[in-house]
Parts: C-alpha cells; sequence; structure tokens
C-alpha cells in the first residue's frame, strides 16, 4: 500500500554555511561535464586566425545524428604534473600580426610577446617560413605537440639559425597561453560566487544537510 512521506525541503539560502558546502560541491560535480570551456576555444580560435595558425578540425558526432568538424584543440587539467594544452594545425606569415593582436588583445602582453618573435623570425627569414604542428603521445600539454618548420624558398634555402627553435618555442608559448586561460575560466566557474549564482538561478532544493532533493 503506498505510503506518503513528507520531507522538509531547503532552497540554498535557507541552508547553514556546512550544507551550503555540501550543496556546492553537487552542483561543482553535476556541472563538471558543461562545455564551460567553448568561450577559451572560441576565443583561442580567433587568436589563432589573427597570428597566422590554420587549426586542423576533426569530426565530431552530434547528438540527433550526422557530424560538425571541430578544432583540434585539447587539454588536461588542473592539479596534475603533465597537465596542459595543445593543439594541431599548420603555421605561416600573416601580416600585420602584431599590430591586429594587440588591437584585438590590448592588454595581454604574452601575446604580444608571441606575434613579435613570430614577426622577428619571419623577417629574417624574408616571411617563407612555414610550420605544422601535430600531436603525439596520450597527454595534452605543449610538450607533446610535434613541430616541424621549413622555409618556403624558391632557391632552397634553409631556414636561419635557431629559426626553426624560435618558431617551435612561439607556438608552444601559445599552447602555453590557452592552458592558462582554461586555467582561470575553469577556476572562475568552479568558485562560490558563480556556483552559488547557478544554483540560485536554477531553483534548486535541497534537504536541511545539503543534499540535492528530488
Amino acid at each position: 500500500m503506498p505510503e506518503l512521506i513528507e520531507t522538509t525541503v531547503y532552497t540554498f539560502d535557507e541552508l547553514d554555511e556546512r550544507a551550503q558546502e555540501r550543496a556546492r560541491d553537487w552542483y561543482r560535480q553535476a556541472s563538471a561535464h558543461d562545455d564551460w570551456h567553448v568561450t577559451v576555444f572560441e576565443d583561442f580560435e580567433r587568436i589563432c586566425e589573427i597570428l597566422g595558425v590554420v587549426l586542423a578540425t576533426r569530426p565530431v558526432r552530434l547528438y540527433g545524428g550526422g557530424t560538425c568538424q571541430k578544432s583540434c584543440i585539447w587539454f588536461s587539467g588542473f592539479a596534475s604534473q603533465g597537465d596542459g594544452a595543445c593543439f594541431e594545425g599548420s603555421y605561416s606569415y600573416r601580416k600585420g600580426a602584431s599590430r591586429a593582436i594587440r588591437a584585438y588583445a590590448p592588454r595581454d602582453m604574452r601575446l604580444a610577446t608571441i606575434a613579435d618573435q613570430l614577426q622577428q623570425i619571419q623577417h629574417k627569414n624574408l616571411y617563407a617560413l612555414e610550420a605544422r604542428v601535430t600531436h603525439r603521445g596520450r597527454y595534452y600539454h605543449e610538450h607533446s605537440m610535434e613541430i616541424s618548420v621549413e622555409r618556403n624558398s624558391d632557391r632552397s634555402q634553409p631556414p636561419t639559425a635557431n629559426a626553426e627553435e624560435g618558431v617551435s618555442d612561439a607556438l608552444r608559448d601559445l599552447a602555453r597561453w590557452l592552458y592558462r586561460q582554461l586555467e582561470q575560466e575553469y577556476d572562475h566557474q568552479m568558485s562560490n560566487e558563480v556556483v552559488q549564482e547557478g544554483i540560485i538561478a536554477s531553483g534548486y532544493t535541497f534537504t536541511e544537510a545539503g543534499s540535492r532533493f528530488g
């Protein structure tokens, strides 16, 4: 025979401090698989375009069937040794990149430094350097990128001394920059303030101990 059981539920604001912390932990775990990194990826794609990096793409299956193309960007994080970010694609000279990156991100000196480094190396090589970036291994960080650099010259001239190293260092710095942006965004999304806003906006209710009800 059915039984009627009554349970008192509470909004987040009605919980005591200990129960609120348990509610926040539940929300963090529940939202851990959300696409929180999408805006960071979109920003990175635009920055790559400005710098002259063409990201490789891969087909991704959609829930409703079919596929779409997504950029080859990967990361792991954020508390283990070996965490980081990497990407696949190609790089070639993009005229005005140093000026354009400063217009796009005027306060980001790391991006400006990367653009300037690429500009200086290209200048020494008559703007003919090209690079290919592929991922190797099972880890995702800047050193899991295999980078080959060539000078596209009619005279078959080799790159100048340290050109390959300089381009590789700049592209790895770009991967480090991406990881830092992802780390900052994750910390922001998982902060108490943002988590509480999400809980309250969704209208979730909890038991007195802070367990999600229903």
